[in-house]
């Protein structure tokens, strides 16, 4: 067996591995064929010359511990210990999120309790900040139609998504308790850390796509004589 690794069979299994790695999406499974093919480049520098060649070996060790290292907080990002404590109560909202995005998201944002009602969105005004409403109401008024919004839902997602001004009027009423990301931050944020950008947009995603399946088209709706 120890005949059949061979330097030239160390060098080959290390140069797939890693080339098999790099085309992985899934972080995971890409951190853990890197680790296998550094695993293989330290063999083959122990095996191609008369002496190890230590410098490389430690060197390829030390990348292999940060390695592990990232795979370890992948992991733990998946486990609800890794959920901030303040917020806790209001995940099941954005079970959408693994624990890890939920803790980044929510690191970002402001959370509070509305003394005075506040209009958060003006129609034809730029969107300066995201809101989503965690218990309490909301009023919207869009081209003289006015209309109750529930809790448990994003106000300005749209504005935000597409970069233009708002459509609607919204004003939430005093004592809801919302969570609050200002645009601007939210941009800042996006452009430094890609996994930003991905768990906002799930949870926007969700957002949409749960109002859309909750609509109701006016033919459908019940007549009031």
């Amino acid at each position: 067996m120890t005949d059949f690794f061979t330097p030239n069979v160390l060098i080959a299994c290390a140069a797939g591995a890693s080339a098999l790695g790099y085309l992985l999406i899934n972080q995971m499974q890409l951190r853990m064929m890197m680790f296998i093919g550094s695993s293989f480049y330290v063999a083959y520098y122990a095996t191609v010359a008369a002496v190890p060649l230590y410098g490389v070996i430690y060197t390829s060790m030390g990348l292999m511990l940060t390695n592990l290292i990232g795979m370890a907080v992948l992991t733990l990002r998946r486990f609800r210990i890794s959920l901030p404590a303040e917020h806790t109560d209001i995940y099941p909202m954005f079970s959408m999120l693994s624990p890890g995005d939920f803790r980044l998201v929510m690191k970002h944002s402001n959370r509070a309790i509305l003394d005075t009602d506040q209009t958060v969105t003006t129609e034809g005004d730029p969107v300066k900040c995201l809101y989503f409403i965690l218990s309490g109401n909301a009023k919207v008024r869009k081209r003289g139609a006015q209309f109750a919004l529930p809790d448990g839902v994003f106000v300005g997602e749209v504005a935000y998504l597409l970069q233009r001004p708002s459509v609607a009027t919204t004003t939430i009423a005093a004592g809801a308790e919302v969570l609050r990301w200002h645009v601007d931050d939210m941009r800042q944020n996006i452009a430094r850390n890609p996994r930003f950008k991905l768990a906002i947009d799930a949870m926007l995603s969700y957002d949409l796509a749960r109002k859309v399946g909750e609509a109701v088209a006016p033919q459908m709706r019940p007549q009031v004589a």
